[in-house]
């Protein structure tokens, strides 16, 4: 990994793309705190067929824990450790 400032990465925008283009990650950081990256388009690309939508992982959820869900969803059971929300808790 390549970490730079903002202010060296806008003299060597080219470079550092370059680098990018070649699977190297560049940190961008400002007062030396990262603050952006600078990746390949290829690895962009894997990262967003990574991350699958609400609904899609919803359904994949229920694919696998199908013998627990009914149609209500997943069973309640109050913890153990839960405070019992009739008592005052300053008597």
């Amino acid at each position: 990994m390549c970490r730079t400032s903002i202010y060296n990465a806008r003299n060597n925008f080219s470079a550092l793309v370059k680098s990018a283009e070649e699977g190297e990650v560049v940190e961008l950081t400002k007062y030396d705190k990262p603050v952006a990256v600078i990746i390949s388009y290829s690895e962009y690309e894997k990262l967003q067929d990574k991350k699958p939508d609400f609904l899609q992982a919803l359904e994949n959820l229920k694919a696998e824990y199908s013998d627990v869900i009914d149609d209500e969803g997943l069973p309640f059971e109050r913890s153990r450790e839960c405070p019992d929300p009739n008592k005052n808790p300053w008597d």
